[in-house]
C-alpha cells in the first residue's frame, strides 16, 4: 500500500476511528455550552448559590453588629422607665403628639394614687385632719378608673391640691408601705398645680414618671455608635413572666433591675412575700440558668432616690435581720449588691452592676455609655478567645483554668471605692483594652502560622 509501508489491522483501525469519531464530537459540542462549561441551569444554581452564600454573610455581619438586650426583673422595679429613656436619649424625644398620648395615662395615675390613700386611710383608721375635706372625697371616688380627656377636670385638680395639703392624708402617704401604691404619687401631687392647667403638656418628666402595667413584650430599637440594640421588656408580675421564654434565643446581654427601694414592701401580686426577697429570688434563677451561661449580666439597683429617702425611717434591718449598717446609705448599699452578687454560681461569670435612678436622664445617658463600652470589651474579648482556642487547637494544649470570678459595679455610693474599676468609665480603657488584645491576636496568629 502506498504512503504506509504497512496494513492496518481491525483493531488498531477500530480504535483509531473511535478515537477520531470521540474528537469530532466534542468538537462539535463546544458551541451548545458556549465555551464555559456549564449549562444555563448551572450557572443560574451557581448565582443562587452565590447570592445565598452573600445574603448569609450580610446577615452574619448584621447579628455581629445588633444586640439583643433583655430587659428583666419583677414587677415595679423601672424597666418601662428605661426604655422610655432610651427614647430620649437616642430617638429624639416625643413629639407633641406623642405627648398628648400620655394626658390620660398621667390623670388616671394621679387620680387612682390619691383613691388608693384615700382607701388605705379608711383600713389604717386614720382621719382627716379637716372633716370638710370629705366633699373633696367624695369627688375623687366617683371618677372611674380611666380618666378620659384632654383637660383633668378643674373640680377633681381643686380635690387633689386640697387633701394634699390635709394632715391625715400626709401621714397615711408615710405609711406608703403598708399598701400598693405608685411611685410617681408624690410627684404629681406636688405638680397638680400644673397638671391640672388648661394648656397642659406632659413633660418628660411627666412621661418618665407614667406607670402602665406592662402585659407581654414590648421591643424598641435604637442605634449607639456602631451598633443597634434590640431591648425587650417583658412583664414583670409573676403571671407575665412565663412569656420570657420567648426572648431567650441568641439574647447578647440581659439587663436586670432591681427596686432597691422596695426592700421594705410585699408583692402586689401576693402580700405575704417581700418585694426584695423576690427579686433575689429571681435573679439566683436567672442569673444560673442553662440559658444564660454565656450571657452577659449587667444589674441595675434601681431606685436609690426613693432607697435614701427610705432609710432612716424604714430600718431595713427589720426585714433583713443579718443588716448591721444602720441607716448608712453606703453601707445599705454595699449589702445589697453582695446579696445579689453572691447568689453567682458560675465562677468565670461576669456581672457588672450599677446604682441607678430610672428617671434621671443625666445619669442613665452615662450608665448606658458604660453598658455599650461593656458590651464591646465582651465581643473584643469573645474575639479573643476565638483565636486562643484555635492556637490551643493546633498546639494540642490547654491553659491552667481560670477560677477567679470578676464584679465591675459603679454608682454613687461607691464612687471612690477601689473595687469600683475604670472599665465602667468608657471609651479610654475600652480604646486601651481593643489595643492590648489586637496585639495579643497578632501574636496568636503568628504561632498559629509557625504551628502550621
Amino acid at each position: 500500500m502506498s504512503g504506509c509501508g504497512k496494513d492496518l489491522s481491525p483493531e488498531i483501525l477500530n480504535r483509531h476511528t473511535a478515537g477520531s469519531h470521540s474528537r469530532i464530537g466534542r468538537r462539535e459540542k463546544q458551541p451548545v455550552t458556549m465555551g464555559c462549561g456549564m449549562s444555563t441551569e448551572e450557572r443560574e444554581g451557581k448565582a443562587r448559590n452565590e447570592e445565598i452564600e452573600n445574603q448569609l454573610k450580610r446577615d452574619r455581619m448584621q447579628q455581629r453588629n445588633e444586640i439583643k438586650m433583655l430587659l428583666l426583673g419583677a414587677g415595679e422595679s423601672g424597666k418601662s422607665t428605661i426604655l422610655k429613656q432610651m427614647k430620649l436619649i437616642h430617638e429624639g424625644g416625643y413629639s407633641r403628639d406623642e405627648r398628648e398620648s400620655f394626658k390620660e395615662i398621667i390623670f388616671s395615675n394621679t387620680v387612682q394614687s390619691m383613691r388608693v390613700i384615700l382607701e388605705a386611710m379608711e383600713s389604717l383608721e386614720l382621719p382627716l385632719e379637716d372633716q370638710r375635706m370629705e366633699y373633696h372625697v367624695q369627688t375623687i371616688f366617683m371618677q372611674p378608673a380611666q380618666i378620659e380627656g384632654d383637660v383633668l377636670p378643674p373640680e377633681v385638680g381643686n380635690a387633689i391640691e386640697a387633701l394634699w395639703r390635709d394632715r391625715g392624708v400626709q401621714e397615711c402617704f408615710k405609711r406608703s408601705r403598708e399598701y400598693q401604691l405608685n411611685d410617681s404619687a408624690r410627684y404629681y401631687f406636688d405638680n397638680i398645680a400644673r397638671i391640672a392647667a388648661p394648656d397642659y403638656m406632659p413633660n418628660d418628666q411627666d412621661v418618665l414618671r407614667s406607670r402602665v402595667k406592662t402585659t407581654g413584650i414590648t421591643e424598641t430599637t435604637f442605634i449607639i455608635g456602631d451598633l443597634t440594640y434590640r431591648m425587650f421588656d417583658v412583664g414583670g408580675q409573676r403571671s407575665e413572666r412565663k412569656k420570657w421564654i420567648h426572648c431567650f434565643e441568641n439574647v447578647t446581654t440581659i439587663l436586670f433591675l432591681v427596686a432597691i427601694s422596695e426592700y421594705d414592701q410585699l408583692l402586689f401580686e401576693d402580700e405575704t412575700v417581700n418585694r426584695m426577697q423576690e427579686a433575689l429570688t429571681l435573679f439566683d434563677s436567672i442569673c444560673n440558668s442553662r440559658w444564660f451561661i454565656k450571657t452577659s449580666i449587667i444589674l441595675f439597683l434601681n431606685k436609690i432616690d426613693r432607697f435614701k429617702e427610705k432609710l432612716p425611717v424604714s430600718p431595713m434591718k427589720n426585714y433583713f435581720p443579718d443588716y448591721e449598717g444602720g441607716d448608712d446609705y453606703a453601707a445599705a448599699c454595699d449589702y445589697i449588691l453582695n446579696r445579689f452578687v453572691s447568689l453567682n454560681q458560675h465562677e468565670t461569670k461576669q456581672i457588672y452592676t450599677h446604682f441607678t435612678c430610672a428617671t434621671d436622664t443625666t445619669q442613665i445617658r452615662f450608665v448606658m455609655a458604660a453598658v455599650n463600652d461593656i458590651i464591646i470589651q465582651e465581643n473584643l474579648l469573645a474575639v479573643h478567645r476565638f483565636y486562643t482556642q484555635r492556637l490551643w487547637y493546633h498546639q494540642g494544649s490547654k491553659p491552667a483554668a481560670n477560677s477567679k470570678r470578676t464584679v465591675q459595679h459603679h454608682g454613687e455610693p461607691h464612687a471612690g471605692d477601689e473595687r469600683c474599676p475604670a472599665t465602667m468609665d468608657g471609651s479610654q480603657v475600652t480604646a486601651s483594652l481593643m489595643a492590648r488584645l489586637c496585639g495579643d491576636l497578632v501574636t496568636v496568629v503568628r504561632q498559629m502560622a509557625m504551628a502550621h
